[in-house]
């Protein structure tokens, strides 16, 4: 099965096995470092705990012994997406709409490929942020990823 088939299984099983609860899906990667993992990352409001990995984690398990989609050795971790959460889903652009981001693009432009600033709103084509006084819109296509900013 290809990687994105198998992100997209993934999410489909763990759609139904989170349904009743409060946890919400952020994201599923798998990805080969040096050893193939599946990696899936939740959250809920209040954050989520190593009980509520651990059931999400045995569950998945159950299925993929079943299933047997992944034809490769691979570890699955379940975890909590982290601070500095990657932002993909448009619940992720409400929810954290006005706070710092941190966006990297694919190439440079005006000579810039990182660009911090507060997130102030998307559509299918741009993300819009501030940056001091100024507003930028950055084409979604020339965006490789989004990250909520981190000040220490």
């Amino acid at each position: 099965m290809r990687r994105d088939a198998v992100e997209e299984f993934v999410s489909g099983v763990v759609e139904t096995i989170i349904e009743s609860t409060e946890l919400e899906l952020v994201d599923v990667e798998y990805v080969h470092e040096r050893e193939w993992y599946l990696r899936v990352f939740l959250d809920k409001e209040g954050g989520i705990d190593l009980d509520d990995c651990q059931m999400v984690s045995e569950k998945l398990s159950e299925v993929l012994d079943v299933k047997d989609p992944i034809k490769e050795n691979y570890l699955l971790e379940v975890s909590s997406p982290g601070l500095d959460r990657v932002l993909k889903k448009e619940k992720d652009f409400i929810r954290y709409h006005g706070r710092d981001v941190d966006i990297q693009l694919f190439k440079p432009i005006d000579g810039k490929k990182q660009y911090t600033g507060s997130l102030q709103g998307y559509s299918d084509e741009f993300i819009m942020i501030q940056v001091q006084e100024e507003r930028i819109d950055l084409e979604r296509a020339a965006i490789a990823q989004i990250r909520l900013h981190l000040d220490f």
